[in-house]
């Protein structure tokens, strides 16, 4: 059984037991609704939604906050002396798949 769910302006292909890094929410505690379900396929009839599933809720357990991978950007231009280095880490938000209904 799997669904696919948006957050964060993304989609993800999720099963129960998954972990994944999703764009920061604001969330209290450390349970997580994603209702936002696009496809949910639980081995005899797949759900498409039109845009979503009515009715199908994905829970997930919020484990940590965690840091992207540092992206550098670097601006050049050659015989004029300039150089520019600029870097980024993205905060997400670490969550285990603890339930799909639907």
């Amino acid at each position: 059984m799997y669904a696919i769910i948006e957050t964060g302006g993304k989609q993800y292909r999720v099963e129960k037991g998954d972990v994944i890094d999703i764009e920061l929410l604001d969330v209290e505690g450390d349970k997580i609704e994603f209702k936002n379900v696009l496809f949910l396929n639980n081995g005899s009839a797949p759900k498409v939604g039109l845009p979503h599933v009515s009715g199908c809720v994905v829970t997930g357990e919020l484990l940590q906050e965690v840091r992207g991978p540092k992206v550098v950007n670097f601006k050049y231009k050659k015989r004029h002396n300039y150089r520019r280095k600029v870097g980024h880490r993205q905060n997400f938000l670490r969550v285990k798949i603890t339930g799909i209904q639907g």
